[in-house]
């Protein structure tokens, strides 16, 4: 027909739909293009609008949707879906609304489930709180829309539930249908799957969650957004640890196509991860680029900057890091307070508390909050720095007394507020500076307090006590305004709290004793009077007339007459040294050196003289003492060392 009328509609509009039915849109939308005169917008924008919307250029598909003269009922279905994509998520909820509204036909199911999605995306990722539609969960698609919403909601237990009613409803609706086999209804329940596992995850059940993600991916299903989802979270269960097995999962995420699958929020969280693997890799060039990018696309954002710092900071340049956070924190300074934090953070990785100190009092808004408060009254005591920590009370109590007296609901006559926390601050500013040794400041504040509620023992006690210190007459006179003893005591069973089960003691209770038990009770006791204490035994060479020593307690070589052992007792003996060499004492021996040598022969009369001098050993036939002993020593090491292969 084409070869006859070139620019004939009908023909055009028919084989533009041919290729649309074959999945030719770019080819479809070529045709549309070169014959814009003869197919005017009028005649074809639904066709031209959905192959934009097919290949992605939702922007485009939308500018066509608006130009068209007329507003179809099919064209109203793509401008929601197109709203969708483009995350306009209100206005897609109004077209949603008004297409059920005005439209009865088979797809209202369809319709419905879109709806919901809609509600779903809201609650998830604006934190938007859905409203009940009333619609009938009767289709697995609502039900596990319905559980989306709930986990943005983060109710996870009803979001379970939600899910596990889905997964039952698509197991019967697939079972009907006889082509449907085991592997098809897994691939269907995978999305299912996935969000009980982020459920698992969100709960702190790691493991099964993990267990369940591993399970999805051995599947491999064709949806490529459900596979990146799936893969970054594995990532951000894995952390810093089993580097490998992320770096092998993020390649999941760089598919094809996933761009067009995920929401922004869901892409920009992935890329957030890769900058983190980076800089757990060690890869910092790869760190940096990735941080930088995400820094251009969203300046506003936080991450990419703490993401630098990051790696500044593991590259041991902490005062860069601070600096990099200083400059964001004064471009953008709604987000400053959080920026402050992480540089306090850094400071007191550093050492610098003081300066930590000082940032963190830079941040208005959180200076009078109780957990600031504490934070800086617990740094500045670590520095001993107690002027500043009373300051920060001061500051906080002021802060609290000029908002409640600004309310006319909340202070009373004397333009005092009754907020707990004012109240909570004054009190632990009073028991801070009586710890410090500060009294008359600690007075004033508990007297403020007393005043605020006179019926408060525990504050009139910490008052007398105060007082006790400083001035023990006003202690006294204010001890008057305490309660009686008999209002103050509590109608406690003594006999039911020591028999009690966590009773540490027992009274044991007095039987009635007979006269004969008495007797011996009264013997016993009079036995036990009469035991005097032993004596303490003496030593045996103790001499009362003697002082002891009163140094008898000290070891000998601790003691001041200690003058070590006497050496050189056995240098007369014989035998030491060499064999055949002399010592000092041998001259003794030397015959020669005598005044007169003794005869060749015995005289008479000198028996005595020779037996003794008989028995006296030549120097060459002495033993040195303990050779015996050494000698099986040797024995023995020689053993020893045969056995190893000497």
């Amino acid at each position: 027909v084409l070869q006859i009328s070139k620019d004939d509609v009908t023909a055009l509009q028919c084989k533009v739909v041919c290729l649309i039915q074959n999945g030719n849109f770019k080819e479809a939308l070529s045709v549309i293009n070169t014959h814009t005169k003869v197919l005017t917008s009028d005649v074809i924008a639904f066709e031209k609008a959905y192959c934009e919307y097919r290949l992605n250029r939702i922007e485009n598909a939308l500018k066509t949707i608006q130009s068209a003269s007329q507003q179809t009922d099919k064209l109203k279905e793509l401008y929601g879906q197109v709203l969708y994509r483009l995350e306009r998520y209100d206005d897609c909820l109004a077209a949603y609304r008004d297409l059920i509204r005005n439209s009865q036909d088979e797809y209202e199911e369809e319709r419905k489930t879109n709806l919901s999605a809609v509600v779903a995306a809201q609650s998830t990722w604006e934190k938007v709180m859905p409203e009940d539609l009333g619609l009938r969960e009767a289709t697995y698609e609502l039900c596990y829309n319905s559980a989306c919403a709930l986990i943005g909601q983060g109710k996870l237990n009803e979001a379970m539930k939600k899910l596990q009613k889905a997964e039952e409803l698509c197991r019967q609706s697939l079972s009907e249908d006889s082509d449907v086999t085991e592997e098809d209804t897994e691939a269907e329940l995978a999305i299912i799957h996935g969000q009980m596992a982020y459920i698992m995850q969100l709960q702190g059940r790691t493991e099964d969650a993990l267990q369940l993600y591993n399970q999805i991916i051995k599947l491999k299903p064709t949806d490529v957004g459900l596979l990146a989802v799936i893969a970054n979270n594995i990532i951000t269960i894995n952390k810093d640890q089993n580097v490998f097995d992320s770096k092998k999962k993020v390649k999941l995420t760089n598919a094809e196509g996933v761009e067009h699958k995920l929401s922004k929020k869901q892409l920009q969280a992935i890329e957030f991860n890769k900058a983190l693997l980076a800089m757990y890799t060690n890869q910092a060039d790869q760190c940096r680029k990735l941080s930088a990018s995400l820094q251009s696309q969203s300046p506003e954002h936080l991450l990419p900057v703490l993401i630098q710092a990051a790696q500044l900071c593991r590259e041991k340049q902490h005062a860069k890091a601070i600096g990099l956070l200083q400059d964001f924190a004064d471009q953008h300074p709604a987000s400053a307070a959080e920026i402050k934090l992480t540089m306090a953070q850094l400071k007191i990785a550093q050492g610098s508390v003081t300066k930590a100190c000082m940032i963190l009092r830079s941040i208005e808004e959180l200076q009078h909050k109780p957990g600031m408060v504490s934070a800086l009254v617990t740094m500045y005591s670590h520095e001993e720095d107690i002027d500043s920590a009373i300051e920060v009370f001061t500051q906080a109590i002021q802060w609290y007394q000029q908002f409640q007296a600004s309310q006319t609901r909340g202070a009373n006559a004397q333009g005092f507020p009754k907020s707990p926390v004012h109240l909570s601050l004054i009190r632990e500013a009073a028991n801070f500076k009586l710890k410090h040794g500060r009294k008359k400041e600690a007075i004033s504040d508990l007297e403020e307090l007393w005043k605020q509620n006179p019926k408060d023992v525990h504050t009139l006690a910490q008052l007398i006590s105060a007082y006790s210190l400083v001035d023990p007459e006003k202690a006294k006179v204010l001890s008057k305004h305490l309660p009686s003893s008999d209002t103050m005591s509590l109608k406690v069973d003594v006999d039911a709290l020591e028999n009690s089960h966590g009773a540490t003691y027992v009274r044991k209770k007095a039987g009635k004793l007979t006269g004969d038990s008495q007797q011996k009770e009264q013997g016993q006791a009079d036995v036990k009077k009469k035991k005097k204490k032993k004596k303490g035994k003496l030593p045996k060479n103790y001499d009362p007339k003697v002082t002891p020593d009163p140094e008898r307690w000290l070891p000998m070589r601790e003691r001041s007459y200690y003058r070590g052992r006497k050496k050189g007792k056995k240098k007369d003996q014989v035998g030491k040294g060499t064999q055949g060499s002399t010592t000092a004492g041998s001259s003794e021996l030397d015959a020669s050196r005598t005044a007169s040598s003794p005869p060749t022969s015995p005289r008479p009369g000198s028996a005595a003289a020779v037996s003794a001098t008989s028995n006296v050993i030549p120097p060459r036939h002495q033993k040195p003492a303990g050779a015996p002993a050494t000698k099986k020593k040797q024995q023995q090491k020689k053993k020893k060392g045969a056995k190893g292969g000497w």
